[in-house]
């Protein structure tokens, strides 16, 4: 258990830094995201003259909240779960229960990955319909925002959620083998909880 246990320390600290950052990033995307729908609010109905960039800025916005938040919240247990099953068995029956399921998810998201990467690349060929780098405010061209980088937060999600996963499958094991008591606790997240 020595070896899986030198496994989860730098999977651990991994996670303890960039699902922090990735909070942070995440928190700004809401932020501008609620900017620039209220901009759009504005100008549609106050002004009588919808602009056509907010509604692509927002969604993209929303990706990237998304796919840097969804991470934490796999991390803590936030995703929707029906554990109904898992606590009428016996705690081992019930780890490796979570075992198998956290093996299936490993799987689904190694594809989901490979697929987000295949998108990613394919994405550099087209370009948004609306958003554009307004370098003509400084006295260059305006550059349209290729659609990669919208794309590009499933892959950077499917990643994230693969490093957690890996981390959940340690903890499960070392559970397994008695040392529940022993694991290090996860660094405090500002993230709130649903009960």
């Amino acid at each position: 258990m020595g070896v899986v246990r030198g496994l989860l320390v730098p999977f651990g600290l991994w996670n303890d830094w960039a699902l922090a950052a990735a909070r942070v990033i995440a928190l700004a995307a809401l932020g501008a995201m609620v900017v620039v729908i209220l901009t759009q609010v504005f100008f549609r109905y106050v002004l009588n003259d919808a602009l056509p960039w907010p509604d692509e800025a927002a969604r993209f916005l929303m990706l990237w909240m998304t796919g840097l938040a969804a991470p934490t919240a796999f991390r803590h247990g936030g995703f929707v779960a029906i554990d109904m099953v898992r606590t009428l068995l016996p705690a081992t029956v019930a780890g490796v229960l979570n075992l198998i399921l956290l093996a299936m998810s490993l799987t689904v998201l190694l594809v989901g990955a490979q697929l987000g990467w295949t998108h990613v690349n394919s994405g550099w060929l087209f370009n948004s319909s609306s958003l554009r780098l307004p370098l003509d405010l400084v006295g260059g061209e305006p550059v349209r925002i290729k659609l990669a980088w919208m794309y590009l937060s499933l892959f950077t999600e499917m990643v994230l959620l693969t490093v957690v996963n890996i981390e959940l499958i340690l903890r499960e094991v070392l559970c397994l083998a008695g040392e529940a008591a022993r694991l290090p606790s996860y660094a405090r997240s500002d993230v709130p909880e649903a009960e």
